[in-house]
Formats: structure tokens, sequence, C-alpha cells
């Protein structure tokens, strides 16, 4: 088994997101590949970068040619990962905006997703996602910032998304402290399935 971890927090090891997201990880075994979009961040899509993806291969320039090429790197990692980790803090409501160019480099028509007679159709199916999401404030399940996660997903064929909540981090140390143990909790019920059955 193949874990791919996406950790996006700006502070990098440190980071809520990634804590619980090295957690769970490191409870798992197996291969994991760990890309850490803050330290190493995709860049943000450009008209240039898009025409890189539009051209024929044939007619690219070899600017454009190693553009293709480094999407066709992050899209074979995600392609070759059985489960995919990732590491969501909350930044002005939205998500960090590397993970947005991230997403903007492996959402490509023919390679990821395919326009069909009944509408798009993922093609990187057969996966499970884990989302760590982690809120100064509290602000459910439903807010644009994880519906837009798990609408990318299902969009490129990862429909089978589960969110993990670590809300109201900024409220109190004490509400910080539960939210935390209560998000671990989870971590360990899924980790050790048994659990959820006593």
């Amino acid at each position: 088994m193949t874990t791919l971890q996406l950790n996006t927090s700006l502070f990098g090891p440190g980071g809520q997101s990634t804590t619980l997201a090295n957690e769970f990880v490191a409870s798992r075994g197996g291969k994991v590949i760990v890309r850490d979009l803050a330290r190493d961040p995709v860049p943000h899509l450009t008209a240039e970068r898009f025409g890189a993806f539009l051209a024929k291969p044939e007619d690219r320039t070899p600017e454009q040619r190693a553009v293709a090429e480094y999407s066709d790197a992050l899209i074979a990692e995600l392609r070759d990962a059985d489960t995919i980790v990732i590491g969501l803090p909350m930044y002005n409501f939205s998500v960090p905006s590397t993970l947005r160019a991230y997403f903007d480099h492996v959402g490509r028509a023919g390679v990821t997703f395919k326009y069909t007679e009944n509408g798009p159709q993922g093609l990187l199916t057969g996966k499970k996602a884990y989302v760590f999401v982690t809120r100064g404030g509290v602000y459910g399940t439903e807010h644009i910032h994880t519906r837009y996660v798990r609408d990318f997903l299902a969009f490129i064929g990862i429909s089978d998304v589960e969110f993990i909540y670590a809300e109201g981090l900024a409220i109190s140390p004490a509400a910080k402290d539960a939210a935390l143990a209560k998000a671990r909790e989870v971590i360990e019920r899924l980790n050790k399935p048994e659990l959820a059955l006593t």
C-alpha cells in the first residue's frame, strides 16, 4: 500500500494539520510519499502553463514540455497512491493557495478526468482520502473550505473521502486541547477498526 501525504501548513512540521496527518500516517505502515506544498510550492497556474497542458505533446516547446512533465510527475504520484492524506488548515476562509495550485496542476482533462455525454468523469478511482482539517474557529462540516476539497477530489474520481476535524483551536487553550484530543480519538479509531465495535 502506498500513501501520498500532502502537507499544506505554512508552519511546516509544527502545523497542527501536519502533526495530525503525521500521526495518522505513522500508524499505518507501507510506503509513504510526502509532498510538502509549503516548503516546495507548486507554481500558480498562468496562461503559459495552462497552454502547455493544452498543446499536443509533439507541438510543445522545450519550456512547455518541462511544465507538462512536472504536472505529469505530480499526477503519477497521485495515480500510484492507494491512500491520499491531506493536512488542511484554513486561511482566510479558504484552502492554502499552495493546495489550490497543486489541484490546478493535477486536474487535467483527458488525464485525471474526461468529459462525457453524461458529464465529467474522474479517472483516478479506487482510492481513499483522509483530510485533516484544522481551524481557529468553528465552522462545521459544510463550509466552502471543505466542500471545495470534497468536490475537487470527486471530480478527478476520488469520492471516498473522510474528513477529520480539529476546530476552535484559537478560541482558548482548553478548546484547542479538546479539539486535538477529539481528532486523535478519531485517528486511533481509524487505525484500529476494532475499537469502533466496542
